[in-house]
């Protein structure tokens, strides 16, 4: 059994690593976990010095397999409704976060796995993953988010059909529909997501935060109210120290050196 639901640990490039630490239990998630999750996260949107998440799980097996059945089946209808809210309420920390966060996807990522991925920015899998989401196969919904970010991410029809068969797909099959950004292969997986951490750190903080706040609330709604947001976004971007710098750097032909203010 490990010490930790969890480990955390900085990486290169100003990014945080958060493993899932319950390979025992192909990283399912139980309440323990997700309260370390809610604790590291908490902790993370308060920092100045994060550039970026990475959310992997422990081993080259699994991902994230879901929700502990074994933890559930001891749970009444009133804790298992909790735990669901707990799980939603989790995952929309993480999309919260003003910073940009990967999941570095390194195994089968299934049910409240996949939902996890899907609250991340940007998801990178392993060769060998398969992802789904199969609560209809077991009775119930996607309760983390599932049915309304896999069809923005996906489109509705791709998305209902997941859902409705409860069919897993393979990495290669996740990228045709979109699913993923990328695939590689394990060996390669967390070089990938440190050097995508490496390109995000040489932009602007604000302007990454504002873009990311567009992008969210934006999907959100009509393109004439998505448009507006961006123009408000935009604005907080104009009186920015960095701004004033990346001009600056170009007339003096250099890199600027982005402050985050």
């Amino acid at each position: 059994m490990p010490d930790t639901p969890i480990l955390v640990h900085e990486a290169e490039n100003q990014a945080t690593v958060i493993t899932l630490n319950r390979p025992e239990a192909s990283n399912s998630l139980n309440r323990g976990l997700l309260c370390a999750i809610e604790s590291a996260v908490g902790q993370i949107s308060t920092s100045r010095e994060i550039r970026c998440l990475i959310i992997t799980g422990q081993g080259e097996k699994t991902f994230c397999a879901g929700a502990d059945l074994k933890e559930r089946r001891g749970m009444d209808d009133a804790q298992t409704h909790r735990f669901i809210l707990k799980l939603n309420a989790v995952f929309t920390m993480i999309r919260h976060l003003p910073i940009p966060v990967i999941a570095a996807i390194n195994g089968a990522a299934l049910g409240g796995g996949l939902e996890l991925a899907l609250a991340a920015d940007i998801r990178i899998a392993a060769d060998h993953a398969v992802m789904g989401l199969p609560e209809t196969l077991l009775g119930i919904i996607p309760g983390g988010g599932g049915t309304q970010r896999l069809p923005r991410l996906i489109g509705e029809a791709a998305a209902k059909e997941l859902i409705f068969t409860g069919r897993r797909v393979d990495a290669r099959q996740a990228l045709n529909l979109g699913l993923v950004n990328r695939v590689t292969s394990i060996q390669d997986l967390m070089p990938q997501c440190l050097d995508m951490a490496g390109m995000i750190v040489q932009t602007a903080p604000v302007a990454v935060e504002m873009a990311k706040y567009a992008i969210n609330l934006g999907m959100q709604t009509d393109l004439d109210t998505g448009l507006a947001i961006e123009s408000n976004a935009y604005r907080v971007t104009i009186p920015t120290e960095d701004r004033r710098e990346a001009l600056a750097a170009f007339k003096e032909k250099r890199p600027p050196r982005f402050q985050g203010k």
